[in-house]
C-alpha cells in the first residue's frame, strides 16, 4: 500500500523533468539569438593571419561594434568565404605600397605583423589609394600570397561581419 508521500514523489518526477526541458529549450533559443544577432564564430583556414591567427583557430566575433580602429582583427566575408584581416587604414587614410613597403599617409609603417615587408600585387588594385568614408583597409599578417584589399581594395564596413574579441587557439596534440 503506497502512502500519500511516494503518490506525491512520483507525481512530481515528471513534472521537475518537464520544467527541467522547457528550462533546457529556452537556453538554447537565448544561445541561438546571441550567436545569431550579436556575436558569430569564425574557424580560421590557412596560414594567412599567422602569427595573430593561426590556421584551426576559432574566432568570436562581436557583429555590433564596427568602428574599427588600425589594428583591429575583423571578419568579412569575400567570394562566399570568411576571412580574418587586420584593419591598417580607415575613412581618409592614404595607403601607398612602396619599395620600402607599407605607407599610410605619407609615412613608412613598422609593421610587427607583416611576414615579410608587404608588396604589391600586380593585379591587384592601384596606389596610391585613399579610403573612402565607411570603408576599411584590411591586410593579412603573413602577407605572402594573401587574399586581402591589395586584391579587392577597400571594404565597406557594412560588409564586414565583426571585431574579433577572442581567439581560441587549436592545441596540436
Amino acid at each position: 500500500m503506497r502512502t500519500d508521500n511516494e503518490s506525491q514523489i512520483e507525481g512530481s518526477v515528471p513534472k521537475e523533468l518537464f520544467f527541467l526541458l522547457i528550462k533546457i529549450v529556452i537556453i538554447v533559443m537565448i544561445a541561438i539569438l546571441l550567436f545569431t544577432f550579436i556575436f558569430g564564430v569564425h574557424r580560421n583556414v590557412g596560414a594567412s593571419m599567422n602569427p595573430a591567427v593561426k590556421d584551426a583557430d576559432m574566432v568570436l566575433f562581436y557583429r555590433l561594434d564596427k568602428e574599427y580602429v588600425a589594428k583591429d582583427i575583423l571578419i568579412l566575408q569575400f567570394e562566399g568565404e570568411q576571412q580574418a584581416c587586420r584593419v591598417v587604414a580607415t575613412a581618409g587614410d592614404t595607403i601607398d605600397i612602396t619599395e620600402e613597403g607599407l605607407v599610410i599617409n605619407g609615412a613608412v609603417q613598422q609593421e610587427e605583423y607583416g611576414i615579410p615587408k608587404t608588396t604589391r600585387y600586380e593585379d591587384g588594385v592601384d596606389f596610391p589609394l585613399t579610403v573612402g568614408e565607411g570603408e576599411v583597409f584590411v591586410l593579412a599578417d603573413n602577407r605572402v600570397n594573401a587574399t586581402d584589399s591589395r586584391i579587392y581594395g577597400a571594404v565597406s564596413i557594412k560588409d564586414t561581419l565583426g571585431k574579433a574579441i577572442i581567439i581560441l587557439r587549436k592545441r596540436d596534440l
